[in-house]
């Protein structure tokens, strides 16, 4: 049976998310104070006691999710991948996880890119929707023809996509979406237009971070976000992971692919259960568990 660890993006966060992890085991205990010590503030005062809304700043978010998932892999005794995959900012733990990038690298780069991402939802009014219902190509062709900013962002299952691009181009795409047939076409609470051009100040501030980050021969290929292919190329992982900001999450594709690589369990490494449903949705026939 090859399994394939899979790691979750934001919005999985939780409040007390990694606190019952850092009681019951020491070496996630100490895990968790250096990555205090990293970060240069006590992340673990918000994840382990703070609120929902206290865990929803992106600088803070991005860092306790790549967290809970990164300490459950190093603290799994026989935690040994053949391929791992995560959604947008889970991509990141995957790599840590298949050890291309050390626990320190890779939450010092989580931590870049929550502050470039945050700074960049500033410049412009922007937000994503869930699209619910529509084929793929039909959601392409209405953002194709909004004369604003509005992408797809999230290819996350069939008949789910999550679109990204300016607040009143989302607002005129959810309107035309329903228009044509959509169960649904919902803004989403979040602080920006994630991976669409909007993000591209924070593609360039986070690019010359992850050039000058060493990155490791991994254990086992990645399979990336941006083209949904098996990578365990140093320099690809590296472009991919840059490119990822400004292009769409290729969710559906990369499990599809997985699938095909011979993964016959899909077992998710971080806080929640939401990529076992999407995985449950894009294969009925594929296994899932999580740790």
């Amino acid at each position: 049976m090859m399994k394939a660890y899979i790691f979750p993006g934001q919005g999985s966060q939780f409040p007390g998310m990694g606190k019952e992890l850092h009681e019951g085991s020491d070496k996630a205990a100490e895990l968790f104070s250096s990555a205090n010590k990293i970060l240069g503030f006590n992340i673990t005062d918000v994840m382990f006691e703070g609120t929902a809304d206290e865990l929803k700043q992106t600088k803070v978010t991005q860092p306790a999710i790549f967290l809970h998932s990164v300490v459950l892999a190093l603290t799994t005794h026989d935690f040994n991948p053949e391929m791992v995959a995560g959604h947008s900012l889970g991509e990141f733990s995957a790599l840590v996880a298949n050890r291309a990038l050390s626990f320190k690298d890779g939450l010092n780069l989580v931590a870049k890119r929550a502050l470039a991402m945050q700074k960049a939802c500033e410049l412009t009014p922007s937000t994503m929707a869930a699209v619910l219902g529509l084929e793929d190509a039909l959601v392409e062709e209405i953002c194709e023809s909004i004369n604003d900013v509005v992408v797809p962002a999230n290819y996350n299952c069939p008949g789910q996509l999550v679109i990204s691009g300016s607040t009143k181009g989302i607002e005129i795409a959810c309107e035309r979406l329903i228009e044509a047939g959509a169960k649904r076409a919902l803004p989403l609470p979040v602080g920006g237009a994630f991976h669409s051009p909007l993000m591209e100040p924070a593609r360039t501030e986070l690019a010359e971070a992850i050039n000058a980050t060493h990155f490791n021969k991994p254990i086992c290929p990645v399979y990336q976000n941006v083209n949904a292919q098996p990578s365990d190329n140093m320099e690809t992982i590296k472009k991919n992971l840059i490119a990822q900001l400004t292009s769409p999450v290729r969710w559906t594709q990369t499990i599809q692919n997985m699938i095909t690589g011979g993964a016959s369990l899909f077992i998710e490494c971080g806080p929640g259960k939401v990529l076992q449903g999407l995985v449950k949705k894009i294969d009925r026939e594929a296994e899932t568990a999580s740790i």
